[in-house]
């Protein structure tokens, strides 16, 4: 067994490249967590939990360039992992109905009305729709992070977008006033 400095320096090395790496591209997982989960505290969650298993497997990725990728797949899949845990459900009892108002300014994911409804989407369709438009990936960028074809992609994203336009046809900037 080979031991001494040069092992330490190697590991030194992928430590500082994992710390660099983490440090250029948090605030973007983070966003992509929150656009996936609905919650800050989950997505920071979400962003902890996946950089770690980034790290475990830091050494296994030999294209550098592909770990955006990378980290958005586990990401997409922890969260999905955690909606099938039934302790992780989202709804909540109330005795009377929040107000929602409409925000009319371009959408960052943020808040306003779109994206309660992005919100209320199946997890796959709201996968899709966040990497798609939120994003902004190719059809083929998705499906491979997804680990689905471009055509369940496109499917998927029809549907979810098919889903909104009918939820809230106000949103919809191709409809007139008549159709409205």
């Amino acid at each position: 067994m080979r031991t001494g400095v040069g092992m330490g320096d190697r590991a030194q090395r992928r430590d500082d490249e994992f710390a660099e790496y983490m440090h250029a591209r948090q605030a973007g997982l983070l966003r992509t967590a929150y656009l996936l989960t609905g919650d800050r505290h989950s997505a920071e969650d979400l962003v902890q939990t996946s950089l770690a298993k980034l790290y475990l497997s830091w050494d296994k990725v030999h294209d550098r360039g592909s770990l955006d990728g990378y980290v958005r797949r586990i990401m997409v899949n922890e969260n999905n992992s955690l909606w099938r845990r039934a302790w992780k459900k989202r709804e909540f009892a109330s005795e009377t109905i929040p107000e929602r108002h409409v925000v009319d300014e371009y959408d960052v994911g943020a808040r306003g009305a779109l994206w309660d409804l992005v919100q209320t989407l199946p997890r796959k369709a709201r996968a899709v729709v966040v990497l798609r438009y939120y994003e902004q990936l190719s059809e083929a960028e998705t499906a491979e992070i997804l680990g689905i074809s471009v055509g369940t992609v496109k499917s998927q994203a029809s549907r979810a977008l098919a889903t909104l336009r009918e939820r809230a046809p106000e949103l919809d900037p191709s409809t007139t006033e008549e159709e409205r």
